[in-house]
């Protein structure tokens, strides 16, 4: 049941919030610490993130550069398997990666083929946004939609408005595509196993689109049919060829996936589009540590448009890929400092202070453990032999699964309001924020769609969505202060 509330009653406000969320659907998952009159699994606030009007820039200017970046990757990529470029960007991105994977990141019919469904999670520092990673397959999109439509509800002006989210979803899978029906192309959301946590906010967008007059339906790949004309599937005992499979589900999962080979078939006859393509090696997390090679400045100075380069540069932190080859005696790291001296090998790394350990190993990819902040090791938080041992499993697995090292940002603390069901009371708290923009590809349209900000207890040093954090839209207005910004 709607209730009517106005802005300035808060706790009235987080009541609404709680009772318009979907019961046992959208938001499953561990609630055994939840209150039991809360509906969803994080700490509700009775505002939006406040963006002050240089960071709503920097966000308006980050979707295009993040577009032009991916077509500058993709080019820089085939380019180093024809010779064209140096042979060690396809070699890393390669690296673990069976041959299957490899092949359909190469078919001529996709080879311009880019994401349309951005997302780069950013950390808000006391210097600046930084980039953690980007992410071209990102979950939320459903939970974040529902939530930012109720805040748009009770009055806030909300960044991407109140149906950004899932009207652009339809427009950019399909952008392009004609069909002889009043509802658009038929897109079909294929969500996997190994995506399972996601389904239910997919199942909820496709139906959200449906009530829109869009032929928009999620599926498992079992539940997919192949035959001459394409991919099939059944809606209401009417079997539908889609004309967009979007894919949820990751590439190192595709043994998993049945009829991918047929699927791709028709993918090479262009009878049913896969987006995100089916390209592993833009779905690494050393295009961070390739943004910042020597070697390659000259190529990112050339394809970039200049915005969008010294934008990446400004908020794409020092990374570098845990290569393990030998190298000579003379070799160093470059930009990499311990002490204020120069590293020129990762052995250097093994007895760090706690301050010095101020890094970050991340899987790049291709592995279940690169999802969800999982297989990350924060130097300074884990003990010096952890640290050793997580950089010595890191070069160890370099030819199978290669590792990143980034330099870490801690995010600035900022005050935050949320509702608490146990005393009935608005509080607040300390926190670090994570802001994840959706951004969608229209044609060469990059349309900011919506925010998701999740503020972190100021204690945790991997920032993600968890029952102690609060999860909100994002709104624009200028702060009070110069440190007022939640």
């Amino acid at each position: 049941m709607a209730l009517s509330v106005t802005q300035s009653d808060p706790r009235a406000v987080c009541q609404r919030i709680n009772a318009s969320a979907p019961v046992d659907f959208l938001f499953e998952g561990d609630r055994s610490r939840l209150h039991p009159d809360s509906r969803l699994p994080w700490r509700i606030s009775p505002e939006p993130f406040w963006l002050t009007p240089d960071q709503h820039d920097i966000l308006l200017r980050l979707g295009p550069a993040i577009h032009a970046f991916n077509k500058a990757c993709n080019l820089l990529y085939h380019q180093s398997v024809k010779g064209l470029q140096p042979a060690f960007v396809h070699q890393y991105l390669d690296a673990g990666k069976f041959e299957r994977a490899i092949d359909l990141a190469r078919l001529n019919r996709v080879k311009s083929h880019l994401p349309v469904v951005l997302r780069p999670d950013l950390i808000l520092t006391a210097d600046g946004v930084r980039v953690a990673e980007f992410d071209s397959l990102p979950g939320g999109i459903g939970f974040t939609a529902q939530v930012t439509a109720t805040y748009a509800d009770i009055g806030f002006d909300v960044v991407g408005g109140a149906d950004g989210l899932i009207d652009g979803f339809c427009e950019a899978v399909t952008h392009g595509l004609e069909s002889a029906g009043d509802s658009g192309p038929v897109v079909c959301i294929v969500v996997s196993d190994e995506s399972e946590a996601y389904r239910e906010e997919m199942v909820w967008l496709a139906a959200a689109l449906r009530d829109r007059g869009k032929s928009v339906h999620c599926r498992h790949p079992k539940d997919l049919h192949v035959d001459d004309t394409g991919v099939l599937f059944d809606v209401d005992g009417t079997r539908l060829r889609a004309d967009v499979a979007y894919r949820f589900f990751e590439l190192f999962d595709l043994p998993n996936i049945p009829k991918v080979e047929f699927i791709s078939y028709h993918v090479r006859k262009n009878a049913v589009r896969v987006t995100p393509p089916m390209k592993a090696f833009l779905e690494e997390k050393m295009w961070l540590a390739l943004f910042h090679h020597a070697r390659l400045r000259n190529f990112w100075d050339k394809e970039l448009p200049r915005d969008s380069h010294d934008l990446l540069r400004d908020i794409i932190p020092h990374t570098w890929v845990l290569d393990s080859t030998p190298a000579p005696p003379h070799t160093i790291i470059p930009d990499l400092h311990v002490g204020g001296h120069v590293v020129s090998d990762w052995n250097d790394l093994q007895h760090l202070s706690k301050k010095e350990r101020e890094l970050v190993i991340k899987p790049s990819g291709f592995t279940v453990d690169a999802q969800q902040s999982k297989g990350v090791t924060i130097g300074h938080d884990v003990s010096e032999s952890d640290w050793q041992a997580a950089l010595q499993s890191a070069l160890q697995l370099f030819d199978t699964s290669p590792h990143v090292l980034q330099q870490f940002h801690k995010g600035a603390r900022l005050p935050a309001r949320y509702y608490d069901f146990d005393s009935d009371e608005i509080k607040t708290m300390n926190g670090r924020a994570l802001l994840r923009p959706y951004y969608y590809v229209i044609g060469e349209e990059v349309r900011l769609a919506g925010t998701q900000c999740v503020v972190c207890p100021a204690d945790k040093k991997i920032l993600h969505g968890m029952i102690d954090a609060i999860l909100v839209p994002t709104a624009v207005r200028q702060p009070a202060s110069e440190s007022a910004t939640f």
